[in-house]
């Protein structure tokens, strides 16, 4: 079974904020399978279901995002994962990609995200799949790039207009989820990281 996490905060007051990505991904995806993320279970709300011919979890921890590692942790151990490297897809927040953006990758440092830390100190490798979701600020008309505050910007709650930048992300996010499953993560990454032409309807 693989395991697909998405990190935030549990709370409704967290639920739309830019930190929250993770957790949206994962809605997206359980709501695409006709799936309800609300089962307990290693300190996560979890979902079982297919997808792309693959049995996965989905989940959401509670721990919140700083002790996400938890989390992720006790389901890699509850569902007897050897191998975290192939079998672990991880979804969450990016502040260094404009919103609009995503891009997966099949290791990689925390760059600063405290949920990142978390899972790698937890599992005890940096090396897992994961997708990083683009929620900074778009770069100016002249290209230069703005640089979103920390955590007051991640938990104020989006706007719609952002919402609705994202609503599409998440879609292209599945499919990169899918991606991944059936064709590899190489493949994946070949098909989705591939920046979009200027003036193109949001990149990845």
């Amino acid at each position: 079974m693989k395991l697909i996490v998405g990190l935030g905060n549990p709370g409704i007051e967290y639920q739309f904020t830019p930190h929250n990505a993770g957790f949206l991904a994962i809605d997206r995806i359980a709501d695409d399978c006709g799936v309800v993320v609300s089962n307990r279970r290693g300190k996560a709300l979890t979902a079982k279901t297919t997808l792309a011919g693959h049995e996965v979890l989905l989940a959401k921890p509670e721990t919140f995002m700083n002790l996400s590692g938890l989390s992720v942790a006790a389901l890699v151990r509850e569902l007897n994962i050897e191998d975290v490297t192939r079998d672990v897809i991880v979804l969450y927040d990016e502040l260094a990609f404009p919103l609009g953006r995503f891009r997966i990758a099949e290791r990689g440092s925390a760059n600063g995200h405290n949920g990142v830390k978390s899972v790698s100190a937890a599992l005890a490798t940096e090396e897992w799949i994961r997708i990083r979701i683009g929620v900074g600020k778009p770069p100016l008309d002249d290209g230069r790039e703005i640089k979103a505050g920390g955590r007051d910007f991640l938990l104020t709650p989006m706007r719609k207009q952002e919402l609705a930048v994202l609503d599409e992300v998440l879609d292209r996010v599945k499919l990169a989820v899918e991606a991944v499953l059936t064709k590899g993560v190489s493949a994946a990454m070949n098909e989705f990281n591939r920046r979009e032409p200027e003036g193109s309807s949001g990149g990845k």
